[in-house]
Protein backbone atom coordinates (compact mmCIF):
# COMPACT_ATOMS: atom_id res chain seq x y z
CA UNK A 1 0.00 0.00 0.00
CA UNK A 2 1.68 3.39 -0.80
CA UNK A 3 2.98 5.51 1.76
CA UNK A 4 1.08 8.41 3.41
CA UNK A 5 3.09 11.21 1.99
CA UNK A 6 5.44 13.62 4.52
CA UNK A 7 3.94 17.18 5.49
CA UNK A 8 7.06 19.38 5.68
CA UNK A 9 7.06 23.20 5.17
CA UNK A 10 5.52 23.95 1.63
CA UNK A 11 2.29 22.21 2.85
CA UNK A 12 2.42 24.24 6.38
CA UNK A 13 3.08 27.59 4.83
CA UNK A 14 0.11 26.86 1.92
CA UNK A 15 -2.19 26.27 4.83
CA UNK A 16 -0.92 29.25 6.44
CA UNK A 17 -1.48 31.69 3.41
CA UNK A 18 -4.53 29.94 3.00
CA UNK A 19 -5.77 30.58 5.65
CA UNK A 20 -5.65 34.44 5.84
CA UNK A 21 -8.46 34.15 2.37
CA UNK A 22 -11.47 34.75 5.03
CA UNK A 23 -9.50 37.84 6.64
CA UNK A 24 -8.97 39.09 2.76
CA UNK A 25 -12.42 39.41 2.74
CA UNK A 26 -13.44 40.52 6.27
CA UNK A 27 -10.83 43.99 6.31
CA UNK A 28 -10.40 44.52 2.10
CA UNK A 29 -13.42 46.73 2.03
CA UNK A 30 -13.08 48.64 5.37
CA UNK A 31 -11.52 51.75 3.67
CA UNK A 32 -13.39 51.85 0.61
CA UNK A 33 -17.02 51.66 2.70
CA UNK A 34 -17.16 56.00 2.39
CA UNK A 35 -16.20 56.33 -1.48
CA UNK A 36 -19.00 52.72 -2.16
CA UNK A 37 -21.66 54.87 0.23
CA UNK A 38 -21.22 57.73 -2.08
CA UNK A 39 -21.77 56.33 -4.94
CA UNK A 40 -24.92 54.53 -3.84
CA UNK A 41 -26.08 57.35 -2.02
CA UNK A 42 -29.57 57.92 -4.01
CA UNK A 43 -30.32 53.85 -3.51
CA UNK A 44 -33.13 53.37 -0.83
CA UNK A 45 -31.40 51.50 2.12
CA UNK A 46 -27.83 52.21 1.22
CA UNK A 47 -27.22 53.47 4.47
CA UNK A 48 -27.62 49.78 5.68
CA UNK A 49 -26.30 47.94 2.50
CA UNK A 50 -23.28 49.40 2.32
CA UNK A 51 -22.07 48.11 6.14
CA UNK A 52 -23.71 45.19 5.47
CA UNK A 53 -21.86 44.07 2.49
CA UNK A 54 -18.83 44.30 5.07
CA UNK A 55 -20.15 42.25 7.81
CA UNK A 56 -22.44 40.00 5.92
CA UNK A 57 -19.34 37.36 5.60
CA UNK A 58 -18.94 36.97 9.18
CA UNK A 59 -22.41 36.08 9.30
CA UNK A 60 -22.63 33.93 6.96
CA UNK A 61 -19.25 31.96 7.91
CA UNK A 62 -20.90 31.60 11.49
CA UNK A 63 -24.13 30.03 10.51
CA UNK A 64 -22.69 28.22 7.85
CA UNK A 65 -18.85 26.59 9.18
CA UNK A 66 -20.39 23.71 10.94
CA UNK A 67 -22.39 22.45 7.41
CA UNK A 68 -18.84 23.13 5.98
CA UNK A 69 -17.16 20.66 8.65
CA UNK A 70 -19.48 18.08 7.59
CA UNK A 71 -18.62 18.46 4.18
CA UNK A 72 -15.05 18.06 5.04
CA UNK A 73 -15.78 14.87 6.39
CA UNK A 74 -17.96 13.12 4.31
CA UNK A 75 -16.65 14.67 0.80
CA UNK A 76 -13.23 15.16 2.32
CA UNK A 77 -11.04 18.01 3.16
CA UNK A 78 -8.73 18.72 -0.49
CA UNK A 79 -11.86 18.65 -2.99
CA UNK A 80 -13.79 21.13 -0.70
CA UNK A 81 -11.20 23.18 -0.21
CA UNK A 82 -10.71 23.77 -4.21
CA UNK A 83 -14.05 24.22 -5.06
CA UNK A 84 -13.91 26.84 -2.24
CA UNK A 85 -11.56 28.66 -3.98
CA UNK A 86 -13.10 28.88 -7.31
CA UNK A 87 -16.17 29.98 -5.55
CA UNK A 88 -14.11 32.62 -3.23
CA UNK A 89 -12.61 34.28 -6.63
CA UNK A 90 -16.20 34.21 -8.32
CA UNK A 91 -18.04 35.62 -6.06
CA UNK A 92 -15.45 38.03 -4.78
CA UNK A 93 -14.38 39.22 -8.00
CA UNK A 94 -18.33 40.00 -9.42
CA UNK A 95 -18.52 43.35 -7.80
CA UNK A 96 -16.25 44.48 -10.63
CA UNK A 97 -19.04 44.57 -12.83
CA UNK A 98 -22.19 43.96 -10.95
CA UNK A 99 -24.35 47.74 -11.21
CA UNK A 100 -26.81 47.05 -8.65
CA UNK A 101 -26.13 47.47 -4.81
CA UNK A 102 -28.25 44.66 -4.14
CA UNK A 103 -26.08 41.86 -6.49
CA UNK A 104 -22.89 43.08 -4.54
CA UNK A 105 -24.58 42.28 -1.53
CA UNK A 106 -25.72 39.00 -2.16
CA UNK A 107 -22.52 38.40 -3.89
CA UNK A 108 -20.81 38.63 -0.54
CA UNK A 109 -22.60 36.10 0.92
CA UNK A 110 -21.24 33.40 -1.50
CA UNK A 111 -18.12 35.10 0.14
CA UNK A 112 -19.42 33.96 3.17
CA UNK A 113 -19.79 30.80 1.91
CA UNK A 114 -16.62 30.05 0.52
CA UNK A 115 -14.42 31.36 3.28
CA UNK A 116 -16.66 29.32 5.63
CA UNK A 117 -14.93 26.32 3.73
CA UNK A 118 -11.85 27.97 3.38
CA UNK A 119 -10.86 28.25 7.04
CA UNK A 120 -12.52 25.00 8.19
CA UNK A 121 -10.43 22.97 5.41
CA UNK A 122 -7.81 24.81 6.00
CA UNK A 123 -7.45 23.96 9.82
CA UNK A 124 -8.77 20.66 9.32
CA UNK A 125 -5.93 19.62 7.40
CA UNK A 126 -3.53 21.43 9.77
CA UNK A 127 -4.80 18.88 12.50
CA UNK A 128 -4.45 15.92 10.23
CA UNK A 129 -0.65 16.90 8.75
CA UNK A 130 0.94 17.24 12.13
CA UNK A 131 0.26 16.13 15.47
CA UNK A 132 1.45 17.06 19.23
CA UNK A 133 3.48 20.06 19.64
CA UNK A 134 4.01 21.02 16.10
CA UNK A 135 0.29 21.14 15.36
CA UNK A 136 0.59 23.89 18.36
CA UNK A 137 3.24 25.72 17.11
CA UNK A 138 1.70 25.44 13.96
CA UNK A 139 -2.03 27.07 15.23
CA UNK A 140 -0.23 29.63 16.98
CA UNK A 141 1.36 30.77 13.45
CA UNK A 142 -1.88 30.69 11.85
CA UNK A 143 -3.09 33.21 14.06
CA UNK A 144 0.17 35.17 14.35
CA UNK A 145 -0.20 35.38 10.10
CA UNK A 146 -3.59 36.35 9.99
CA UNK A 147 -3.42 39.31 12.34
CA UNK A 148 0.02 40.28 10.24
CA UNK A 149 -2.41 40.22 7.14
CA UNK A 150 -5.01 41.84 8.03
CA UNK A 151 -3.20 44.81 8.56
CA UNK A 152 -1.22 44.29 5.91
CA UNK A 153 -4.75 43.49 3.71
CA UNK A 154 -6.00 46.91 5.08
CA UNK A 155 -3.53 48.78 3.91
CA UNK A 156 -3.52 47.46 0.56
CA UNK A 157 -7.02 47.96 0.13
CA UNK A 158 -6.79 51.74 0.91
CA UNK A 159 -4.48 52.35 -1.89
CA UNK A 160 -6.37 50.37 -4.26
CA UNK A 161 -9.30 52.40 -3.37
CA UNK A 162 -7.79 55.39 -3.80
CA UNK A 163 -8.51 55.99 -6.89
CA UNK A 164 -11.84 53.45 -7.75
CA UNK A 165 -13.35 52.01 -5.09
CA UNK A 166 -14.30 48.59 -7.00
CA UNK A 167 -10.07 48.38 -7.16
CA UNK A 168 -9.86 45.92 -3.86
CA UNK A 169 -12.07 43.38 -5.70
CA UNK A 170 -9.49 42.53 -7.86
CA UNK A 171 -7.84 40.88 -5.19
CA UNK A 172 -10.16 37.85 -4.76
CA UNK A 173 -8.22 36.73 -8.21
CA UNK A 174 -5.63 34.93 -5.51
CA UNK A 175 -8.32 32.17 -5.10
CA UNK A 176 -7.22 31.31 -8.53
CA UNK A 177 -3.67 31.64 -7.93
CA UNK A 178 -3.75 29.05 -4.87
CA UNK A 179 -5.92 26.67 -6.73
CA UNK A 180 -2.56 24.76 -8.77
CA UNK A 181 -0.97 25.03 -5.68
CA UNK A 182 -3.51 23.18 -3.28
CA UNK A 183 -3.96 20.53 -5.91
CA UNK A 184 -0.39 20.14 -6.72
CA UNK A 185 1.35 20.00 -2.85
CA UNK A 186 -1.85 19.02 -0.70
CA UNK A 187 -3.46 15.48 -0.21
CA UNK A 188 -6.92 13.74 1.28
CA UNK A 189 -5.56 12.32 4.24
CA UNK A 190 -6.25 8.55 4.88
CA UNK A 191 -7.87 7.58 8.13
CA UNK A 192 -6.30 3.91 8.06
CA UNK A 193 -3.13 5.89 8.30
CA UNK A 194 -3.94 8.44 10.80
CA UNK A 195 -5.97 6.74 13.20
CA UNK A 196 -4.52 5.28 16.08
CA UNK A 197 -5.62 2.41 18.54
CA UNK A 198 -5.34 5.71 21.37
CA UNK A 199 -6.92 7.57 19.65
CA UNK A 200 -10.22 9.86 21.38
CA UNK A 201 -13.41 7.99 20.91
CA UNK A 202 -16.41 9.35 19.29
CA UNK A 203 -18.22 10.20 23.17
CA UNK A 204 -14.95 12.82 22.86
CA UNK A 205 -17.83 15.91 22.24
CA UNK A 206 -18.99 15.66 25.36
CA UNK A 207 -16.01 17.61 26.60
CA UNK A 208 -16.13 20.05 24.03
CA UNK A 209 -18.83 21.95 25.12
CA UNK A 210 -16.95 24.42 27.03
CA UNK A 211 -14.04 25.03 24.65
CA UNK A 212 -16.97 25.76 21.98
CA UNK A 213 -18.15 28.59 24.44
CA UNK A 214 -14.85 29.41 25.30
CA UNK A 215 -14.55 30.66 21.47
CA UNK A 216 -17.53 32.71 21.33
CA UNK A 217 -16.29 34.77 23.79
CA UNK A 218 -12.57 34.49 22.10
CA UNK A 219 -13.96 36.09 19.02
CA UNK A 220 -15.87 38.55 20.74
CA UNK A 221 -12.91 39.80 22.60
CA UNK A 222 -10.63 39.97 19.32
CA UNK A 223 -13.25 42.64 18.29
CA UNK A 224 -13.45 44.59 21.11
CA UNK A 225 -10.39 47.04 20.69
CA UNK A 226 -10.35 46.92 16.77
CA UNK A 227 -13.73 48.34 17.05
CA UNK A 228 -13.89 50.45 20.15
CA UNK A 229 -10.34 51.52 20.75
CA UNK A 230 -11.02 54.59 17.92
CA UNK A 231 -14.36 55.44 20.17
CA UNK A 232 -12.48 55.45 23.36
CA UNK A 233 -9.47 57.80 22.18
CA UNK A 234 -12.17 59.81 21.20
CA UNK A 235 -13.52 60.43 24.47
CA UNK A 236 -9.92 61.05 25.53
CA UNK A 237 -10.15 63.77 22.89
CA UNK A 238 -7.66 61.90 20.26
CA UNK A 239 -9.00 61.93 16.88
CA UNK A 240 -5.34 61.87 15.10
CA UNK A 241 -5.64 59.33 12.59
CA UNK A 242 -2.24 58.90 13.01
CA UNK A 243 -2.45 58.21 16.73
CA UNK A 244 -5.23 56.09 16.45
CA UNK A 245 -3.99 53.39 13.91
CA UNK A 246 -0.65 53.50 16.32
CA UNK A 247 -2.67 52.54 19.21
CA UNK A 248 -4.73 49.94 16.55
CA UNK A 249 -1.13 48.58 15.69
CA UNK A 250 -0.01 48.33 19.39
CA UNK A 251 -2.95 46.22 19.84
CA UNK A 252 -1.90 44.11 16.95
CA UNK A 253 1.64 43.66 18.26
CA UNK A 254 0.36 42.02 20.86
CA UNK A 255 -2.12 40.01 19.34
CA UNK A 256 1.19 38.84 17.46
CA UNK A 257 3.38 38.40 21.05
CA UNK A 258 0.96 36.40 22.48
CA UNK A 259 0.50 34.08 20.09
CA UNK A 260 4.32 33.61 19.61
CA UNK A 261 4.79 33.48 23.23
CA UNK A 262 2.11 30.40 23.33
CA UNK A 263 4.79 27.69 22.25
CA UNK A 264 6.49 28.50 25.50
CA UNK A 265 3.56 27.59 27.56
CA UNK A 266 3.72 24.18 25.85
CA UNK A 267 0.32 22.36 25.47
CA UNK A 268 -0.61 23.55 28.91
CA UNK A 269 -4.53 24.02 28.24
CA UNK A 270 -5.77 25.32 31.86
CA UNK A 271 -2.32 27.77 32.33
CA UNK A 272 -3.22 29.15 29.03
CA UNK A 273 -6.81 29.58 29.03
CA UNK A 274 -6.04 31.60 32.99
CA UNK A 275 -3.16 33.67 31.76
CA UNK A 276 -5.03 34.46 28.13
CA UNK A 277 -8.12 35.77 29.88
CA UNK A 278 -5.68 37.35 32.70
CA UNK A 279 -4.07 39.53 30.38
CA UNK A 280 -7.54 40.19 27.93
CA UNK A 281 -9.68 41.27 30.97
CA UNK A 282 -6.62 43.28 32.88
CA UNK A 283 -6.32 44.94 29.50
CA UNK A 284 -9.84 45.97 28.90
CA UNK A 285 -10.02 47.52 32.43
CA UNK A 286 -6.77 49.28 31.75
CA UNK A 287 -8.29 50.76 28.32
CA UNK A 288 -11.70 51.78 30.35
CA UNK A 289 -9.92 53.79 32.92
CA UNK A 290 -6.57 55.20 30.68
CA UNK A 291 -6.75 59.15 30.53
CA UNK A 292 -3.72 59.17 27.92
CA UNK A 293 -2.99 57.85 24.28
CA UNK A 294 0.66 56.07 25.41
CA UNK A 295 -1.78 54.54 28.39
CA UNK A 296 -4.18 53.49 26.04
CA UNK A 297 -1.33 52.24 23.79
CA UNK A 298 -0.26 50.11 26.58
CA UNK A 299 -3.58 48.64 27.49
CA UNK A 300 -4.56 47.28 23.95
CA UNK A 301 -1.05 45.87 23.71
CA UNK A 302 -1.90 43.97 27.23
CA UNK A 303 -5.55 43.37 25.39
CA UNK A 304 -3.59 41.72 22.38
CA UNK A 305 -1.07 39.64 24.12
CA UNK A 306 -4.03 37.66 26.28
CA UNK A 307 -6.23 37.49 22.86
CA UNK A 308 -3.42 36.27 21.23
CA UNK A 309 -3.31 33.03 23.26
CA UNK A 310 -6.64 32.21 23.55
CA UNK A 311 -7.43 31.27 19.82
CA UNK A 312 -4.06 28.56 19.24
CA UNK A 313 -5.04 27.57 23.07
CA UNK A 314 -8.51 26.65 21.81
CA UNK A 315 -8.23 24.97 18.71
CA UNK A 316 -5.45 23.37 20.00
CA UNK A 317 -6.90 21.57 22.58
CA UNK A 318 -10.12 20.86 20.75
CA UNK A 319 -8.18 19.34 17.63
CA UNK A 320 -6.26 16.86 20.42
CA UNK A 321 -9.90 15.80 21.95
CA UNK A 322 -11.84 14.57 18.79
CA UNK A 323 -11.21 11.63 16.08
CA UNK A 324 -9.90 12.17 12.72
CA UNK A 325 -13.24 11.22 11.15
CA UNK A 326 -14.87 13.70 13.04
CA UNK A 327 -12.04 16.91 12.86
CA UNK A 328 -13.87 18.40 9.66
CA UNK A 329 -16.64 19.04 12.22
CA UNK A 330 -14.81 20.08 14.78
CA UNK A 331 -12.98 22.71 13.08
CA UNK A 332 -16.25 23.76 11.06
CA UNK A 333 -17.67 24.44 14.72
CA UNK A 334 -15.10 25.92 16.02
CA UNK A 335 -14.88 28.35 13.05
CA UNK A 336 -18.46 29.28 13.60
CA UNK A 337 -18.18 30.30 17.31
CA UNK A 338 -15.16 32.73 16.33
CA UNK A 339 -17.32 34.04 13.61
CA UNK A 340 -20.46 34.16 15.64
CA UNK A 341 -18.44 36.03 18.39
CA UNK A 342 -16.66 38.61 16.03
CA UNK A 343 -20.17 39.75 15.04
CA UNK A 344 -21.85 39.61 18.30
CA UNK A 345 -18.89 41.70 19.62
CA UNK A 346 -20.24 45.12 18.66
CA UNK A 347 -23.66 44.08 19.44
CA UNK A 348 -22.62 42.89 23.14
CA UNK A 349 -20.82 46.24 23.81
CA UNK A 350 -23.59 48.36 22.33
CA UNK A 351 -26.30 46.21 24.79
CA UNK A 352 -24.19 47.26 27.77
CA UNK A 353 -23.62 51.11 26.45
CA UNK A 354 -27.05 51.69 25.52
CA UNK A 355 -26.05 53.16 22.36
CA UNK A 356 -24.47 56.32 24.84
CA UNK A 357 -20.92 56.54 23.67
CA UNK A 358 -20.09 58.59 27.15
CA UNK A 359 -20.61 54.74 28.79
CA UNK A 360 -18.12 53.32 26.68
CA UNK A 361 -15.91 52.77 29.28
CA UNK A 362 -18.68 51.59 31.89
CA UNK A 363 -19.08 48.63 29.00
CA UNK A 364 -15.81 47.99 28.85
CA UNK A 365 -15.09 47.74 32.36
CA UNK A 366 -17.86 45.06 32.44
CA UNK A 367 -16.68 42.74 29.86
CA UNK A 368 -13.31 43.06 31.38
CA UNK A 369 -14.61 42.01 34.26
CA UNK A 370 -16.75 39.10 32.76
CA UNK A 371 -12.98 37.83 31.60
CA UNK A 372 -11.30 37.90 34.68
CA UNK A 373 -13.81 36.32 36.26
CA UNK A 374 -13.49 33.88 33.36
CA UNK A 375 -9.75 33.28 33.87
CA UNK A 376 -10.58 32.47 37.43
CA UNK A 377 -13.27 29.66 36.25
CA UNK A 378 -10.56 28.03 33.87
CA UNK A 379 -8.23 28.26 37.13
CA UNK A 380 -10.83 25.64 39.30
CA UNK A 381 -11.55 23.09 36.00
CA UNK A 382 -8.75 21.65 36.35
CA UNK A 383 -10.42 17.68 35.78
CA UNK A 384 -12.38 19.55 32.84
CA UNK A 385 -9.55 20.57 30.72
CA UNK A 386 -7.01 18.92 32.28
CA UNK A 387 -2.79 19.57 31.61
CA UNK A 388 -3.94 20.05 27.93
CA UNK A 389 -1.24 17.62 27.23
CA UNK A 390 -1.53 15.34 24.01
CA UNK A 391 -3.11 12.01 23.96
CA UNK A 392 -1.01 8.97 23.12
CA UNK A 393 -2.30 8.84 19.68
CA UNK A 394 -1.31 12.62 19.28
CA UNK A 395 2.14 12.77 20.89
CA UNK A 396 3.55 11.26 17.66
CA UNK A 397 3.53 12.59 14.49
CA UNK A 398 1.51 11.24 11.94
CA UNK A 399 4.12 10.44 9.93
CA UNK A 400 7.53 9.81 11.69
CA UNK A 401 9.49 12.12 9.33
CA UNK A 402 13.46 13.10 10.19
CA UNK A 403 13.27 16.62 12.04
CA UNK A 404 15.50 19.87 9.87
CA UNK A 405 15.65 22.92 11.32
CA UNK A 406 12.95 24.12 8.83
CA UNK A 407 10.57 21.38 10.27
CA UNK A 408 11.70 22.17 13.98
CA UNK A 409 10.55 25.60 13.17
CA UNK A 410 7.01 24.24 13.25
Amino acid sequence: MKAEPTARWPQATLLLLGSCLPVLGAVLLAPVLPRMQAHFAEVPGAAVLVPLSLTLPALVVALLAPFAGIMADRVGRKPLLCLALALYSLCGLLPLWLPSLAAIVASRAGIGLAEAAIMTACTTLMGDYYSGPRRQRLFALQMVVTSLSAALFMGVGGVLGAQDWRAPFWLYACGLLFLPLVWRLLWEPKPSTLARPEEPAGNAWSGLQGFYGLAVIAGVSLFIVPIQGGFRLGLLGIEDPAAIGATMAANQLGVVAGALGYRWLGQRTRRALVLAFLCAGSGGAWLALATSQPATAAAVTLNGLGVGMLLPTLIGAIMARVPFAQRGRASGLFTAAIFAGEFASPLCVLALNGGVLDQLPRALLIIAGAQLLIGATCLGLGRLLGPGTARPGEARCVTNQPATSTQELL
